[in-house]
């Protein structure tokens, strides 16, 4: 079934604003996008989960996710409404599927103020990707940010760590050498989110 509607979700502290040039990418080439904002730091699950579902109404969709974004696609899978069979793929671009360490980081040094409600998201340790829907992770390689101040010699996009992106059951893998928001800006990005969205259609 080839993918009609795209929902595309932002990450943390951040709004649908920075995702616009992305959502202009995928609308010419002929696919529905809602461009999903809602409050990071208080995330208001059933408005959220409520307007996912009005959008995909009964047509093959993709969720297209920055960041906390994925996590909060994960939630939205694991709850399980009607609407939800009918998404197909997700696409995670730099998501902690895994749990954020910086998060975790953030909350054991008493900063969780910082991060308010976003934690219920940030915090959760999956281990795997049990969902019908193909999982499409991209990470990216540029450190530059925080991460290699917090984990010496590791491998990250400067916010999340490589292998917090990584999960059992994924489709697809890919990293590219972007930073953890440059990679939203990356026309190499976009190019491999459009041939994720085409595939098996």
């Amino acid at each position: 079934m080839k993918v009609k509607h795209v929902i595309v979700l932002h990450g943390l502290y951040m709004s649908g604003f920075v995702m616009r040039p992305l959502c202009s990418r995928l609308e010419s080439s002929g696919v529905n996008v809602l461009n999903l904002t809602y409050n990071t730091l208080d995330p208001n699950r059933d408005a959220i989960f409520t307007q996912i579902d009005e959008f995909i109404g009964n047509e093959p969709t993709a969720l297209v996710c920055h960041s906390m974004g994925g996590l909060v696609a994960r939630a939205y899978l694991e709850a399980n409404s009607d609407a939800s069979q009918f998404v197909t793929k997700v696409v995670t671009l730099g998501t902690p599927h895994q749990g954020s360490h910086i998060a975790q980081k953030m909350k054991q040094k008493g900063f969780e103020a910082f991060l308010k409600n976003s934690v219920e998201f940030l915090l959760t340790q999956n281990g795997n990707w049990p969902f019908k829907a193909k999982l499409y992770s991209i990470a990216g390689d540029l450190p530059i940010g925080l991460m290699p101040l917090i984990v010496k010699g590791s491998k990250s996009d400067g916010t999340v760590l490589l292998d917090e992106t990584k999960l059992k059951g994924m489709a697809e893998h890919k990293v590219f050498h972007l930073s953890h928001t440059s990679m939203i800006y990356s026309r190499e990005v976009v190019d491999y989110i459009l041939k994720c969205l085409g595939e098996g259609s």
